[in-house]
């Protein structure tokens, strides 16, 4: 398909939800996201009221109650065989079996009283035990475990403790061995940390003692079932409309992008909404050490990595599944994060012909991302001079989006920095956007702006010609910099 064909049919390839404006209410701007200026954050009420209540501990009385029914079960039902059942059908097991217990042993328990223990025995046994009802909260980003007695909770961007406790280290322990069985992985005394994933792709890290002093630390970021696009980062006030504008034209003049920031600012989110501005007729390979990317193009193949086994062995790193995926006939490759060896096979491929690829990496700042490139290729073991790493760095990449959570817990698009070239032993780079903060209101949420910087002809305009989208660049810059 020549680049005018593609680029004529750029709108009718794109996802559902970005065609739902007319072609005549679009004009020539690029209408992919609604021209909505910039919104205020809807988190701010959030971050501002009060929490909202969680799980309590039970009582001693309960305690008692519920450490004789689970003695009961554990000698009445084989909890093997019911974890392979669904997780409907164990329930009902359970409770039925509950019953028959209270009334045996007749328990002074009213029936509320018994559902609640019925349900809270089946999120031990069955589920997480007490974390159960924080999973089930869309307002919660992160839960975190710090031994038996200490959970915390992220709303809004605010760390809060909770009064949910687990009943023992070993309680915990379990449940972390749960966790990372579910995903094929294994935590014990042998191999105390591990990372792995929920099946609504949210991320667990678990960490045991004697790495940790206060116990077996749990922690779990949780992802939205719906995710995020730009129309909704825009909502957020994560980014302005024409900031979201221009993201969309980069990520579909099949620019290299290199999404940068710290841990929770939300690279991985913003890769999510970027990839959704990919054409649906291309072949695109995901590298990800934990599955995290949800992509809704119709071809796509994910990698990912594999720890050792017990022995030792086995193991597949990302290094090896970048290579690997390089034989896979990739239109785009995904890294979902670039923190080792992989960088130098990464480069190469965007240095010869895998156009349009993506990944993430912490840093603080454009400069510091290319900088931890370059430094993460020289580590990975090549014998090439850094002069010619800059080089390689310089010609890989056309993009830098930087991503920041402010102090107040929300999250923005501070920078969207171009990399032009080489002068002597520096990357030229140029920011595109930038986010300016004013100060803070008087319910402490942080106020700022994004503005252009006059650059009216970026270089990737060169990039957008081939795919048609030049004057729809120029009309962004335009109203960036109007």
């Amino acid at each position: 398909m020549s680049f005018g064909k593609r680029a004529r049919r750029m709108d009718d390839a794109l996802p559902v939800s970005y065609r739902e404006t007319s072609r005549s209410e679009r004009g020539a701007g690029l209408a992919l996201v609604p021209d909505i200026g910039t919104a205020a954050d809807p988190l701010a009420d959030l971050r501002r009221k009060a929490p909202a209540p969680v799980e309590r501990a039970p009582d001693p009385e309960t305690r008692r109650m519920r450490d004789q029914l689970r003695a009961a079960l554990f000698e009445t039902i084989d909890i093997a065989k019911l974890s392979l059942m669904p997780r409907a059908q164990a329930e009902g097991e359970l409770k039925s079996v509950i019953t028959e217990i209270v009334a045996i042993r007749a328990l002074r328990l009213s029936g509320a009283e018994q559902a609640e223990l019925a349900r809270a025995l089946c999120d031990e046994l069955l589920g997480f035990g007490p974390i159960e009802p924080l999973l089930a909260r869309d307002d919660i980003g992160d839960i975190m475990v710090n031994g038996a007695g200490d959970v915390f909770i992220d709303v809004g961007g605010r760390v809060q403790k909770t009064a949910v406790r687990f009943e023992s280290d070993n309680q915990l322990q379990t449940i972390c061995q749960r966790l990372a069985a579910r995903s094929g992985r294994r935590v014990d005394q042998s191999s105390p940390i591990c990372d792995a994933r929920l099946a609504d792709g949210s991320r667990v890290s678990i960490v045991l003692p004697p790495l940790s002093t206060v116990g077996p630390v749990l922690t779990i970021r949780k992802f939205r079932q719906d995710r995020l696009r730009l129309r909704d980062l825009v909502d957020y006030g994560s980014i302005s409309a024409e900031g979201a504008r221009l993201l969309a034209v980069i990520a579909a003049s099949r620019c290299n992008v290199l999404v940068s920031g710290g841990t929770g600012s939300g690279k991985t989110t913003l890769l999510n909404a970027l990839s959704s501005f990919i054409d649906p007729s291309e072949r695109i390979i995901t590298c990800e050490d934990v599955a995290e990317l949800s992509l809704r193009q119709p071809h796509v193949v994910g990698l990912e990595t594999r720890p050792p086994n017990i022995e030792g062995a086995g193991e597949i790193g990302m290094t090896q599944l970048v290579r690997t995926c390089l034989r896979m006939r990739p239109e785009r490759i995904i890294v979902g994060e670039v923190r080792g060896g992989e960088a130098f096979d990464l480069l190469q491929a965007m240095n010869t012909g895998h156009d349009g690829s993506m990944g993430t990496l912490h840093a603080n700042t454009p400069r510091d991302a290319l900088n931890r490139l370059i430094a993460l290729v020289y580590q990975s073991g090549t014998s090439l001079p850094v002069p010619f790493i800059r080089t390689l760095v310089s010609g890989a990449v056309d993009v830098v989006v930087q991503t920041q959570r402010l102090r107040d817990g929300s999250r923005r698009v501070t920078h969207v920095t171009e990399v032009l070239h080489i002068e002597g032993d520096t990357l030229v780079t140029q920011d595109l956007l930038l986010y300016v903060q004013d100060g803070e209101d008087e319910n402490g949420c942080i106020t700022g702006h994004f503005e252009g910087t006059g650059i009216r002809k970026p270089r990737l305009r060169d990039k957008a010609r081939g795919f048609g989208l030049d004057e729809k660049l120029d009309a962004v810059m335009e109203s960036l910099n109007g």
